[in-house]
């Protein structure tokens, strides 16, 4: 059987922005079975958004296939702070923030990876015993001022000015590099466009202290930007998050399920373990049948599944089908929390009143001509239930714990009423 070429199903994907030795890479992976790669990430937040998530795609992707992924977390670099895509100096964190950042994405990272096959590391661990003078002496000597400035990471800061501790960032992730090709025989660095400039300073190091024939590589993804040409990763509420807790499941799947017909396919390519057949095959379900939205609904799903787990999944399809149908009455106090958190809301007290009144003291109806009118041609629903009496009274105790009342309006117009 032939072995499976990740290369060239990471092409097919267009999940290659650049390398540093095509061939080289290819030979490797022909001759060799035993490929270990790793990818950093800094414990700048205690979650990781929708747009990290992209190169630890690729790190699966190798998993999958057999390789050996790395998770480097940087509790040594994470207390520098990456000066790679920003304008201005990051503010330091303290050490309880880095411990607590660490410990949060190491336990996003078990869930995506498992355990088998499969590593963390932390570069305070060897970053931290460094001293100054052997910092200097064993690695600073082998960093060319004038190369170091020339770096688009650099030089895009210098007119703003950039911190020497920033600026000497490029080191100790070459010195990550190193160490972990050294002691852990990882041989392939994945990451951003924005990373290429630190990549191949690690390589630079390596190739300098092991030698030229010392296998290291480096490959980088492209910046994926929308049809519209702005920059992935962000929905109306700001970064999409893998934390349950910042992003709920139903937040997450909504995300996927509305995207543009002219992105869902390289979302598939990108975020899904679909085969090639299988994305084809929703591709020209996306030009022939584009409102079935077939191609968006897969996306959610394999997507949400992934990172949520079949049971986020579960719900986030239990909420979205009630609020679509408009049969709400199983949902429970969170989930109706987390579908209805975008939309509009409005107080009442926990007294009984009638609906004339109720629609009109929550500002959902103008005026109570409008609100008889509408509850008279059947265009008011409460908690679920089409009401068309105008005597009829709003109970706040009889459903959702008395927590809330939820009022639609027309087909899927919903107001989340909170009872004070």
């Amino acid at each position: 059987m032939a072995k499976f070429d990740i290369l060239e199903d990471l092409k097919w994907r267009g999940a290659i922005n650049q390398q540093t030795d095509e061939e080289g890479l290819k030979k490797y992976l022909a001759e060799h079975d035993d490929l270990a790669l790793y990818c950093g990430t800094d414990p700048t937040g205690d979650s990781l958004h929708i747009g990290h998530l992209i190169p630890f795609m690729i790190l699966k992707r190798f998993q999958m296939a057999g390789y050996h992924p790395v998770i480097l977390i940087g509790g040594g670099t994470g207390a520098i702070g990456d000066p790679s895509g920003r304008k201005t100096e990051r503010v330091l964190q303290t050490a309880d923030q880095v411990k607590h950042n660490e410990e949060s994405l190491t336990n996003q990272m078990k869930k995506l990876f498992g355990t088998e096959n499969f590593e963390i590391r932390d570069n305070a661990e060897w970053l931290g015993k460094l001293n100054l003078i052997d910092f200097l002496r064993d690695y600073g000597k082998y960093f060319q001022v004038n190369n170091m400035i020339n770096k688009d990471v650099v030089a895009s800061r210098l007119e703003n000015g950039i911190s020497f501790t920033e600026f000497t960032y490029q080191i100790l992730q070459a010195i990550d590099f190193y160490h972990l090709n050294k002691e852990d025989s990882v041989q392939l660095q994945i990451g951003g466009s924005d990373q290429w400039g630190n990549i191949t300073a690690g390589i630079d190091l390596i190739h300098k202290l092991e030698g030229a024939d010392r296998p290291a590589f480096g490959l980088t993804i492209p910046l994926m930007l929308k049809a519209d040409g702005t920059k992935f990763g962000k929905s109306a509420g700001g970064a999409v998050w893998l934390d349950p807790e910042k992003t709920s499941p139903y937040e997450f799947y909504q995300f996927w399920i509305n995207q543009d017909d002219r992105d869902v396919v390289k979302y598939l390519k990108y975020f899904t373990f679909l085969s090639h057949e299988e994305i084809e095959d929703l591709a020209e379900k996306t030009e022939k049948e584009p409102w079935k939205r077939a191609a968006q609904k897969k996306l959610a799903e394999e997507v949400t599944k992934f990172v949520h787990g079949e049971a986020g999944l579960k719900e986030a399809q239990m909420i979205t089908d009630a609020l679509f149908s408009g049969d709400i009455k199983n949902l429970s106090v969170p989930q109706i929390e987390q579908g209805l958190k975008n939309a509009p809301s409005a107080e009442a007290g926990s007294e009984k009143k009638n609906l004339v009144d109720f629609l009109v003291d929550t500002k959902i109806e103008p005026s109570k001509r409008q609100a008889r009118e509408d509850i008279k041609n059947g265009a008011i629903y409460v908690n679920g239930d089409r009401e068309q009496s105008l005597d009829f009274d709003v109970d706040p105790s009889s459903a959702f714990d008395g927590k809330y009342v939820i009022i639609r309006k027309g087909k899927r117009k919903y107001t989340l009423v909170t009872i004070k």
